[in-house]
Protein backbone atom coordinates (compact mmCIF):
# COMPACT_ATOMS: atom_id res chain seq x y z
CA UNK A 1 0.00 0.00 0.00
CA UNK A 2 1.39 3.39 -1.01
CA UNK A 3 0.08 6.91 -0.50
CA UNK A 4 0.95 9.79 -2.85
CA UNK A 5 0.30 13.30 -1.53
CA UNK A 6 -0.58 15.55 -4.48
CA UNK A 7 -1.74 18.50 -2.39
CA UNK A 8 -2.20 18.98 1.35
CA UNK A 9 -2.74 22.66 2.06
CA UNK A 10 -5.93 24.55 2.92
CA UNK A 11 -8.13 26.58 0.61
CA UNK A 12 -5.78 29.14 -0.96
CA UNK A 13 -3.49 27.72 -3.70
CA UNK A 14 0.04 29.12 -3.88
CA UNK A 15 2.82 28.80 -6.41
CA UNK A 16 4.56 26.10 -4.36
CA UNK A 17 1.60 24.41 -2.65
CA UNK A 18 -1.67 22.82 -3.73
CA UNK A 19 -5.07 22.17 -2.14
CA UNK A 20 -6.13 18.70 -1.12
CA UNK A 21 -5.68 15.65 -3.31
CA UNK A 22 -3.98 12.30 -2.92
CA UNK A 23 -3.71 8.89 -4.56
CA UNK A 24 -3.77 5.57 -2.71
CA UNK A 25 -2.26 2.47 -4.31
CA UNK A 26 -3.88 -0.58 -2.75
CA UNK A 27 -4.11 -4.12 -4.10
CA UNK A 28 -3.73 -3.06 -7.76
CA UNK A 29 -6.25 -0.23 -7.37
CA UNK A 30 -5.36 3.43 -7.82
CA UNK A 31 -7.88 5.48 -5.82
CA UNK A 32 -7.98 9.27 -6.16
CA UNK A 33 -9.05 10.93 -2.91
CA UNK A 34 -10.31 14.51 -3.26
CA UNK A 35 -9.47 16.60 -6.29
CA UNK A 36 -8.56 20.21 -5.58
CA UNK A 37 -7.38 22.63 -8.27
CA UNK A 38 -4.18 21.52 -9.95
CA UNK A 39 -4.71 17.82 -9.33
CA UNK A 40 -4.12 16.73 -12.91
CA UNK A 41 -0.88 18.74 -13.07
CA UNK A 42 0.22 17.04 -9.85
CA UNK A 43 -0.67 13.64 -11.31
CA UNK A 44 1.64 14.44 -14.23
CA UNK A 45 4.45 15.64 -11.97
CA UNK A 46 4.22 12.48 -9.88
CA UNK A 47 4.07 10.24 -12.99
CA UNK A 48 0.77 8.64 -12.02
CA UNK A 49 -1.11 7.13 -14.97
CA UNK A 50 -4.49 8.76 -15.52
CA UNK A 51 -5.85 5.59 -17.11
CA UNK A 52 -5.44 3.57 -13.91
CA UNK A 53 -7.84 5.79 -11.95
CA UNK A 54 -11.28 4.20 -11.96
CA UNK A 55 -12.63 5.38 -8.60
CA UNK A 56 -12.62 8.93 -7.20
CA UNK A 57 -13.67 9.74 -3.63
CA UNK A 58 -14.73 13.32 -2.81
CA UNK A 59 -15.05 14.19 0.88
CA UNK A 60 -17.22 17.31 0.55
CA UNK A 61 -18.23 20.09 -1.79
CA UNK A 62 -15.89 22.85 -0.68
CA UNK A 63 -13.93 24.03 -3.70
CA UNK A 64 -10.47 23.16 -2.43
CA UNK A 65 -11.54 19.51 -2.41
CA UNK A 66 -13.27 19.13 -5.78
CA UNK A 67 -12.76 22.11 -8.12
CA UNK A 68 -10.14 20.10 -10.03
CA UNK A 69 -12.61 17.32 -10.85
CA UNK A 70 -14.41 18.83 -13.90
CA UNK A 71 -11.07 19.51 -15.56
CA UNK A 72 -9.79 16.02 -14.85
CA UNK A 73 -12.97 14.45 -16.24
CA UNK A 74 -12.59 16.57 -19.39
CA UNK A 75 -8.93 15.57 -19.78
CA UNK A 76 -9.88 11.89 -19.50
CA UNK A 77 -12.16 12.51 -22.49
CA UNK A 78 -9.39 14.21 -24.49
CA UNK A 79 -7.12 11.23 -23.79
CA UNK A 80 -9.70 8.89 -25.32
CA UNK A 81 -10.80 7.19 -22.14
CA UNK A 82 -13.28 4.32 -22.60
CA UNK A 83 -13.41 2.77 -19.12
CA UNK A 84 -16.18 3.69 -16.67
CA UNK A 85 -15.33 6.24 -14.00
CA UNK A 86 -16.94 5.92 -10.55
CA UNK A 87 -17.30 9.05 -8.43
CA UNK A 88 -18.28 8.83 -4.76
CA UNK A 89 -19.29 12.06 -3.05
CA UNK A 90 -22.01 14.07 -1.32
CA UNK A 91 -25.46 14.48 -2.77
CA UNK A 92 -25.29 17.24 -5.38
CA UNK A 93 -21.98 16.24 -6.92
CA UNK A 94 -23.67 14.76 -9.99
CA UNK A 95 -25.67 17.94 -10.54
CA UNK A 96 -22.69 20.28 -10.34
CA UNK A 97 -20.39 18.15 -12.51
CA UNK A 98 -22.96 17.43 -15.23
CA UNK A 99 -23.98 21.11 -15.35
CA UNK A 100 -20.39 22.15 -16.07
CA UNK A 101 -20.01 19.44 -18.70
CA UNK A 102 -23.29 20.40 -20.37
CA UNK A 103 -22.58 24.15 -20.47
CA UNK A 104 -19.06 23.48 -21.74
CA UNK A 105 -20.29 20.99 -24.33
CA UNK A 106 -17.85 18.50 -22.86
CA UNK A 107 -19.87 15.32 -22.51
CA UNK A 108 -17.68 12.30 -21.93
CA UNK A 109 -17.26 9.41 -24.34
CA UNK A 110 -17.05 7.10 -21.34
CA UNK A 111 -19.58 6.35 -18.62
CA UNK A 112 -19.67 8.50 -15.48
CA UNK A 113 -21.21 6.63 -12.56
CA UNK A 114 -22.04 8.78 -9.54
CA UNK A 115 -22.52 7.30 -6.07
CA UNK A 116 -24.09 10.10 -4.04
CA UNK A 117 -23.74 9.86 -0.27
CA UNK A 118 -26.27 11.09 2.30
CA UNK A 119 -25.88 8.84 5.34
CA UNK A 120 -24.53 10.31 8.56
CA UNK A 121 -23.50 6.84 9.69
CA UNK A 122 -20.50 4.87 8.46
CA UNK A 123 -21.37 2.69 5.47
CA UNK A 124 -19.61 0.50 2.92
CA UNK A 125 -19.49 2.31 -0.43
CA UNK A 126 -17.11 0.05 -2.36
CA UNK A 127 -16.06 -3.58 -2.04
CA UNK A 128 -14.51 -6.21 -4.25
CA UNK A 129 -12.49 -9.34 -3.47
CA UNK A 130 -9.46 -7.31 -2.35
CA UNK A 131 -10.54 -3.97 -0.88
CA UNK A 132 -13.36 -2.46 1.15
CA UNK A 133 -14.05 1.28 1.49
CA UNK A 134 -16.22 2.72 4.26
CA UNK A 135 -17.22 6.28 4.98
CA UNK A 136 -16.07 8.10 8.12
CA UNK A 137 -18.71 10.76 8.98
CA UNK A 138 -16.92 14.01 9.86
CA UNK A 139 -17.96 17.17 11.67
CA UNK A 140 -17.53 20.09 9.29
CA UNK A 141 -19.61 23.08 8.19
CA UNK A 142 -21.26 21.06 5.41
CA UNK A 143 -21.90 17.35 4.92
CA UNK A 144 -18.47 15.69 4.87
CA UNK A 145 -17.06 12.17 4.90
CA UNK A 146 -13.62 10.75 5.42
CA UNK A 147 -12.84 7.31 4.04
CA UNK A 148 -11.45 4.08 5.51
CA UNK A 149 -9.62 1.89 2.98
CA UNK A 150 -9.14 -1.70 4.14
CA UNK A 151 -7.40 -4.62 2.52
CA UNK A 152 -9.46 -7.79 2.79
CA UNK A 153 -7.70 -10.88 4.17
CA UNK A 154 -5.69 -12.66 1.50
CA UNK A 155 -5.19 -16.34 0.88
CA UNK A 156 -3.31 -18.46 3.38
CA UNK A 157 0.33 -19.24 2.57
CA UNK A 158 1.45 -22.72 1.67
CA UNK A 159 3.64 -24.42 4.27
CA UNK A 160 6.04 -26.03 1.82
CA UNK A 161 7.81 -28.19 4.41
CA UNK A 162 4.51 -29.59 5.69
CA UNK A 163 3.18 -30.39 2.21
CA UNK A 164 6.42 -32.22 1.45
CA UNK A 165 6.24 -34.11 4.74
CA UNK A 166 2.72 -35.34 4.01
CA UNK A 167 3.48 -35.81 0.30
CA UNK A 168 0.57 -33.60 -0.74
CA UNK A 169 -0.03 -33.52 -4.48
CA UNK A 170 0.31 -30.08 -6.12
CA UNK A 171 -3.28 -30.39 -7.30
CA UNK A 172 -4.38 -29.62 -3.71
CA UNK A 173 -2.23 -26.52 -3.20
CA UNK A 174 -4.98 -24.15 -4.30
CA UNK A 175 -7.42 -25.83 -1.93
CA UNK A 176 -4.96 -25.47 0.94
CA UNK A 177 -4.47 -21.75 0.25
CA UNK A 178 -8.25 -21.36 0.45
CA UNK A 179 -8.15 -22.63 4.02
CA UNK A 180 -9.58 -26.11 3.50
CA UNK A 181 -8.48 -29.37 5.15
CA UNK A 182 -7.13 -32.20 3.02
CA UNK A 183 -8.58 -35.70 3.08
CA UNK A 184 -6.03 -38.43 2.28
CA UNK A 185 -6.61 -41.71 0.45
CA UNK A 186 -6.74 -43.67 3.71
CA UNK A 187 -9.57 -41.45 4.96
CA UNK A 188 -7.50 -39.45 7.44
CA UNK A 189 -7.81 -35.66 7.41
CA UNK A 190 -4.92 -33.22 7.68
CA UNK A 191 -5.97 -29.94 9.23
CA UNK A 192 -5.36 -26.84 7.16
CA UNK A 193 -3.49 -25.27 10.07
CA UNK A 194 -0.78 -27.89 9.59
CA UNK A 195 -0.44 -27.26 5.86
CA UNK A 196 -0.64 -23.50 5.67
CA UNK A 197 0.51 -20.31 7.35
CA UNK A 198 -1.47 -17.19 8.21
CA UNK A 199 -1.61 -14.58 5.43
CA UNK A 200 0.00 -11.18 5.84
CA UNK A 201 -2.30 -9.12 8.10
CA UNK A 202 -4.45 -6.72 6.04
CA UNK A 203 -3.56 -3.03 6.18
CA UNK A 204 -5.90 -0.10 6.80
CA UNK A 205 -5.65 3.55 5.79
CA UNK A 206 -7.96 6.23 7.17
CA UNK A 207 -8.42 9.63 5.53
CA UNK A 208 -9.99 12.40 7.62
CA UNK A 209 -10.25 15.62 5.67
CA UNK A 210 -11.93 18.77 7.04
CA UNK A 211 -13.39 18.14 10.48
CA UNK A 212 -13.67 19.61 13.91
CA UNK A 213 -12.17 17.79 16.88
CA UNK A 214 -14.44 14.76 17.23
CA UNK A 215 -13.87 11.82 19.56
CA UNK A 216 -16.75 9.96 17.88
CA UNK A 217 -14.23 9.08 15.14
CA UNK A 218 -12.10 6.98 17.48
CA UNK A 219 -13.98 3.64 17.15
CA UNK A 220 -13.83 3.90 13.33
CA UNK A 221 -10.09 4.61 13.38
CA UNK A 222 -9.10 1.98 15.94
CA UNK A 223 -5.70 0.38 15.23
CA UNK A 224 -5.38 1.58 11.61
CA UNK A 225 -1.89 1.40 10.13
CA UNK A 226 -1.94 4.96 8.87
CA UNK A 227 -4.18 7.93 9.64
CA UNK A 228 -4.19 11.13 7.60
CA UNK A 229 -5.90 13.78 9.72
CA UNK A 230 -6.35 17.41 8.96
CA UNK A 231 -4.45 19.89 11.13
CA UNK A 232 -5.40 23.27 9.74
CA UNK A 233 -4.28 25.25 12.78
CA UNK A 234 -1.78 25.27 15.61
CA UNK A 235 -3.02 25.34 19.19
CA UNK A 236 -2.51 29.13 19.31
CA UNK A 237 -5.41 29.39 16.83
CA UNK A 238 -7.63 26.80 18.52
CA UNK A 239 -10.41 29.39 18.68
CA UNK A 240 -10.39 29.57 14.87
CA UNK A 241 -10.41 25.79 14.60
CA UNK A 242 -13.52 25.61 16.77
CA UNK A 243 -15.25 28.43 14.86
CA UNK A 244 -14.54 26.94 11.39
CA UNK A 245 -14.89 23.28 12.42
CA UNK A 246 -11.28 22.42 11.78
CA UNK A 247 -8.65 20.72 13.95
CA UNK A 248 -5.34 21.67 15.53
CA UNK A 249 -2.22 19.53 15.32
CA UNK A 250 -2.50 18.66 18.99
CA UNK A 251 -6.14 17.64 18.64
CA UNK A 252 -5.33 15.40 15.66
CA UNK A 253 -2.58 13.77 17.71
CA UNK A 254 -5.06 13.18 20.53
CA UNK A 255 -7.37 11.34 18.13
CA UNK A 256 -4.43 9.22 16.90
CA UNK A 257 -3.35 8.35 20.42
CA UNK A 258 -6.81 7.42 21.67
CA UNK A 259 -7.52 5.37 18.53
CA UNK A 260 -4.18 3.55 18.95
CA UNK A 261 -3.22 4.13 15.32
CA UNK A 262 0.27 3.09 14.26
CA UNK A 263 1.21 6.25 12.37
CA UNK A 264 -0.23 9.74 11.91
CA UNK A 265 0.17 12.08 8.95
CA UNK A 266 -0.86 15.69 9.43
CA UNK A 267 -2.14 17.77 6.50
CA UNK A 268 -4.50 20.51 5.29
CA UNK A 269 -2.24 23.20 6.74
CA UNK A 270 -3.45 26.78 6.73
CA UNK A 271 -1.30 28.89 4.46
CA UNK A 272 -1.06 31.56 7.19
CA UNK A 273 1.97 29.74 8.62
CA UNK A 274 5.48 30.31 7.24
CA UNK A 275 6.59 26.79 8.19
CA UNK A 276 4.79 23.51 8.82
CA UNK A 277 7.45 22.18 11.22
CA UNK A 278 5.66 23.53 14.33
CA UNK A 279 2.73 21.23 13.51
CA UNK A 280 4.90 18.18 14.14
CA UNK A 281 6.52 19.75 17.19
CA UNK A 282 3.10 20.31 18.70
CA UNK A 283 1.70 16.89 17.78
CA UNK A 284 4.60 14.81 19.16
CA UNK A 285 3.93 16.16 22.65
CA UNK A 286 0.85 13.90 22.51
CA UNK A 287 1.65 11.15 19.97
CA UNK A 288 5.14 10.03 18.95
CA UNK A 289 4.82 8.59 15.44
CA UNK A 290 3.95 11.73 13.45
CA UNK A 291 4.79 12.70 9.88
CA UNK A 292 3.99 15.86 7.96
CA UNK A 293 2.35 15.61 4.55
CA UNK A 294 3.77 17.74 1.78
CA UNK A 295 3.06 18.03 -1.93
CA UNK A 296 4.86 15.28 -3.85
CA UNK A 297 5.64 13.21 -0.76
CA UNK A 298 4.91 9.46 -0.68
CA UNK A 299 4.33 7.13 2.24
CA UNK A 300 4.68 3.34 2.24
CA UNK A 301 2.18 1.53 4.44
Amino acid sequence: MKLHILGCYAATPRSLTNPTSQVLEIRNHLFLIDCGEGTQVQLRKNKIKFSRIEHIFISHLHGDHFFGLPGLISTFRLLGREKDLHIYGPEGIQQVITLILRLGNSWTNYKLIFHELTSKKSEIIFEDTKVRVKTIPLDHRIYTNGFLFSELPGERKLNVLATAKYKIDKAYFRTIKQGKDIKQNDGSVIANSELSLDPIPPKHYAYCSDTGFNRKLIPLLKDVNLLYHEATFLESEAHLAKKTKHTTAMQAATIAKEANVLRLILGHFSTRYKSILPFKEEAITVFNNVDLADDGKTFEI
